[in-house]
């Protein structure tokens, strides 16, 4: 049971994590209307680059929400094909709808039960960012200070 719940808590955390970015688009969409629309009241405002650079972190966001998708279906037991994108078994050769065979690699991916725990503890970051530790700093200083 333990198995199965680990699952759980990782579908949900995909699941939060799909809405999380759902929302996000949404906000990208309103903030691209408002400056388009600051644009058609100012023809001298330019903001095509600000417009571009909220697609781009739009079709991110899809982008990362179709591989969440597959994570799931993968979690499921279950892979898309790419063909006809019918839900299949992971361990089916070719797809039982259109008869697609199925890249052998897609459904090799296991995962232990203590990386699911892992994994479900840890919040999926939008962002890596370098953790940098005060001892480091202190340390570098107390180098620079010898020289």
């Amino acid at each position: 049971m333990a198995l199965f719940d680990s699952k759980a808590k990782i579908i949900q955390g995909y699941e939060k994590s799909i809405n999380d970015k759902n929302l996000s688009i949404k906000r990208y969409y309103d903030e691209i209307g408002r400056l388009y629309y600051g644009q058609y009241k100012d023809n001298n405002v330019d903001v095509t680059k600000d417009i571009n650079n909220r697609c781009d972190a739009v079709t991110k966001l899809y982008r990362d929400i179709e591989e969440l998708k597959h994570k799931i279906l993968f979690e499921k037991g279950l892979k898309l094909c790419p063909a006809c994108k019918t839900e299949n078994n992971l361990e089916y050769a070719f797809c039982f709808k259109c008869g697609n065979k199925f890249d052998p690699e897609s459904s090799k991916r296991v995962i232990m039960a203590d990386e699911y725990e892992q994994m479900a503890a840890e919040p999926e970051a939008e962002d890596e960012v370098e953790v940098i530790d005060d001892e480091d700093v202190v340390e570098e200083e107390k180098t620079e200070d010898e020289e």
